[in-house]
């Protein structure tokens, strides 16, 4: 409709009824009931917010600490105390900081970047937040009774076991972090789909900003790592409440079986930490040195090396752990293998300040000092690469300083950035250009004050984790100095939160465009983001089309008002962004807010042995999910409706077409690579076994377990029949469909009722010995799936009873297929599993 050469003042005015239309559609929510808000704009900074809340609490904890250390033979805080201080330090900055505020940031500014209205699923976004919020604090407040973990973040058995850690703080950890978890993969979802299937028109993978693409392969790294840190988590609860042994080497388990799953999610998370504020550093680098950035495809070749190799890099953690010499030698060379995308993005950054024209703002202040200080945190990373070195700083306070330098400065300084570059998305008002650069000097000197000693201390062989030392060890002026630094450290944080709160306080005005850059969350936006949605022809199109915000705000592209009276954006393809159909989106509820706090206290119940309160909340969360899928899925007054620029699109879609479908894929990803993590602590178990199945255990008869995977490729043949049934004959098969529903949760209760009383029958007792436990834990996880099904089978079932279920309004028929599907591989997979390995090894 328009072009780069059209004068916009010759084109005709849209009508004003539309801006008012959009505006009652996105018209947010006042006074208590903001708490129901589910748009990008509000949820991201509810997000922001708590983020930070639980970086000042973590940091509030390492003064403690520093201030316990600040002089030898302190008595300020005692053993126990101190090791409860360490371990929520280190859970709240790595659970409830680092992965959220980058989620956050995402949530917030992301629709804006890729010029849509909204991410898809704003109900699953509002979830993931309320979740972790309410989750979070309930875990941090554990601290203020004496509850709180003290086995260190990584929470390493048998010292977390029942025998040596017999209180309920192991317990707060295991369930409360593990939940949070969740809560973290469901953002991820949120974000992996929106980044592939709501870009503006014409913004192909090529033209996404450099953020996004940060955040996918982040995002995607969340699916693949977050699931076995669940597993393991499972497992150790387990372990301490019906005292099934993974973890007990007398009984067949093997305290490295926890390292090997924590690992596997640990090392990558560092990573999952790192790419997204490389990619606020690539946004930001470019913009204020007003010029592209150098290398954009490397840049994303690197972004992605980093999510590959890093999980390649879970056993970095395990050096002295007695691992093989190839396990050893492979981890190394990964470890070094690493730096080279990371040094690519590096050579990038400068190489744009190199060549365009640098203003020392506070945003280029703390992208200085990340580069100065992340590059120092990079080079303690190759040193720690080199086995030998490792064997001799391993848990000494070297490996302290440099997990400081890489998370710090490889994320909380680029954060910082971000806020001074992107606060006028707010409320229209910069940051205090005076007050940024003292926030700056204080941190960025405090920063090195504390930790830069720490490298020296550990070398002098002070070790982690100590509460206090003795005068005569040589450590006290490095200790002092540090504490001054920390002191130092959170007084910039103090400034920088004071000139916040004064800033944001201030009455909102439009943001323009104050650092002249060229991508498309720059462009006029309200609570529905940009008036329309423009269509995209480069990576930086507010540089190469400067009338482009005057088109966006007059309403001369995409969508430029509600097409049903609501909350609405575009399904573009994934490769090419071409418009597929139009997206309705749910307006404000408090479903989500119900369902977050139905979930919490479902695990926060459990862990003070609150059953029946507990399933009652399980219940709450389940209800409240299905109340708010009741009103998706609903078939469209209009097959196709006007979109703007003279086009017509569909509304909705079903199948590989629908983005809901997609979910659903990364969901069953997410499923299985839990499942993967079960059948790796079968093997690991069974492979540790002087003989498999070891004395007392016992195999069933084959016959059970062939039958049970008979009856569930039965219930996935009746599903997928179901689903054809649907597909060809709405009418007439509504009855047909509810039968062959029927039949599959027939055949799938009676496979699990086969495969569990078989294993009963030959006498499994999970508590007897780690194989023992870990097929009673593969058929845990079988059985919890059956009554998934169950649930989601009767959901579909009573869809077709009130008529909801329809060929045009498909997609719940169609997800229950898919993780029927899931379920199906999973029995059969693990059922030979269990028969196999003894086999095998035998």
């Amino acid at each position: 409709m328009t072009h780069a050469a059209d004068d916009i003042s010759t084109l005709p005015p849209r009508p004003e009824g539309e801006r008012e239309a959009l505006e009652r559609a996105w018209q947010p929510p006042t006074g208590w009931r903001q708490f129901s808000a589910v748009n990008n704009t509000r949820i991201g900074v509810f997000y922001i917010a708590t983020a930070m809340l639980f970086f000042v609490l973590a940091g509030i904890l390492a003064l403690l600490m520093r201030t316990q250390l600040a002089v030898p033979d302190n008595d300020l805080i005692d053993a126990r105390t101190y090791n409860q201080l360490f371990t929520m330090h280190g859970t709240v900055m790595m659970f409830l900081f680092a992965v959220p505020i980058v989620e956050a940031v995402a949530i917030y500014l992301l629709p804006g970047m890729l010029g849509a209205r909204d991410l898809p699923f704003p109900l699953l976004s509002a979830y993931a937040f309320w979740a972790y919020a309410i989750g979070g604090l309930a875990f941090f407040c554990t601290i203020f009774f004496g509850e709180s973990p003290d086995g260190g973040w990584f929470m390493y058995p048998p010292l977390t076991g029942k025998e040596f850690s017999p209180g309920r703080g192991a317990d707060w950890w295991l369930l409360g972090i593990g939940f949070i978890e969740i809560s973290a993969i469901a953002g991820a979802i949120e974000l992996i789909v929106g980044i592939l299937f709501t870009r503006a028109p014409g913004m192909t993978l090529m033209r996404m900003p450099i953020f996004a693409w940060a955040m996918l392969v982040s995002a995607l790294m969340i699916v693949i790592a977050f699931p076995a840190v669940i597993a393991a988590t499972m497992l150790l609860e387990l372990e301490r409440a019906f005292d099934w042994p993974f973890f007990l080497p007398a009984r067949g388990g093997d305290p490295l079986l926890w390292q090997h799953l924590f690992w596997f999610f640990g090392h990558p998370e560092v990573y999952i930490i790192f790419l997204p504020a490389a990619g606020m550093v690539s946004m930001m680098v470019a913009t204020l040195s007003g010029t592209p950035l150098v290398g954009h495809r490397a840049v994303v070749l690197a972004l992605i090396g980093v999510g590959v190799v890093s999980f390649a890099l879970w056993a970095h953690h395990m050096f002295t752990a007695g691992l093989g010499n190839l396990s050893l030698l492979v981890v190394s060379a990964a470890s070094f293998i690493v730096a080279i995308p990371s040094g690519v993005q590096v050579f990038a950054w400068i190489a744009t300040f190199w060549r365009g024209r640098v203003a020392l703002n506070a945003p280029t202040l703390f992208l200085l000092g990340f580069h100065f200080i992340f590059v120092l945190g990079g080079l303690t990373g190759v040193m720690v690469a080199v086995l030998p070195f490792d064997w001799q700083a391993h848990d000494s306070y070297f490996i302290v300083a440099h997990l400081h330098y890489v998370l710090i400065g490889g994320m909380v300084f680029p954060v910082f950035a971000g806020f001074y570059y992107w606060a006028p998305l707010f409320n229209g008002h910069r940051l205090s250009e005076r007050w940024g650069r003292w926030v700056f000097g204080l941190m960025f000197g405090g920063f090195n004050l504390a930790f830069f000693p720490m490298h020296i201390a550990g070398m002098l062989g002070m070790p982690r984790r100590v509460y206090t030392y003795g005068g005569d060890l040589g450590w006290n002026a490095l200790n002092l100095l540090s504490t001054i630094g920390a002191y130092t450290l959170a007084a910039g944080v103090l400034l920088f939160i004071a000139d916040a709160f004064r800033t944001l306080r201030r009455p909102s005005q439009d943001h323009g465009d104050p650092w002249r850059a060229g991508t498309l969350e720059w462009l006029p936006a309200r609570e529905y983001g940009a008036r329309s949605i423009p269509p995209v022809d480069s990576r930086y199109p507010l540089w190469k089309r400067p009338t482009l915000p005057q088109e966006v705000e007059a309403g001369y592209h995409w969508l430029p008002g509600t097409v049903f009276g609501g909350r609405e954006t575009l399904v573009t393809s994934l490769r090419d962004a071409r418009p597929m159909h139009l997206l309705r989106l749910p307006s404000d509820s408090w479903w989500p807010l119900g369902a977050a706090a139905g979930t919490a206290g479902f695990f926060l119940l459990l862990t003070v042995s609150q059953t029946l309160p507990a399933f009652a909340c399980g219940v709450l969360a389940v209800v409240c999910i299905l109340r708010w899928l009741w009103d998706s899925d609903l078939p469209p007054p209009f097959e196709t409706v006007d979109v703007g620029r003279g086009a017509r699109l569909p509304v909705g879609a079903h199948g590989r077409a629908s983005h809901s479908w997609w979910a659903m894929i990364v969901l069953i990803a997410v499923d299985m690579t839990i499942f993967v993590s079960l059948l790796y602590t079968h093997a690991h178990l069974a492979m540790a076994s002087d003989v498999c199945p070891p004395p007392g255990a016992a195999l069933p008869a084959m016959h059970w377990p062939l039958a049970a995977a008979l009856l569930l490729a039965a219930g996935s043949v009746a599903m997928l029949a179901a689903t054809r049934t649907l597909r060809t004959a709405h009418a007439r098969g509504q009855r047909l469909l509810r039968m062959l529903v029927a039949l599959a949760m027939a055949c799938a209760t009676a496979a699990a009722s086969l495969d569990i009383g078989g294993h009963l029958m030959a006498g499994l007792d999970p508590r007897a010995q780690g194989w023992s436990a870990s097929v009673g834990m593969l058929l845990g996880y079988q059985a919890f799936h059956i009554a998934v099904l169950m649930l989601m089978g009767g959901y579909v079932l009573v869809r077709s009873w009130t008529g909801r279920l329809q060929p045009a309004a498909r997609a719940t028929i169609d997800n229950t297929g898919l993780m029927w599907h899931c379920v199906t591989v999973q029995g059969i997979v693990g059922a030979l599993m269990v028969q196999l390995v003894p086999r095998v090894l035998g």
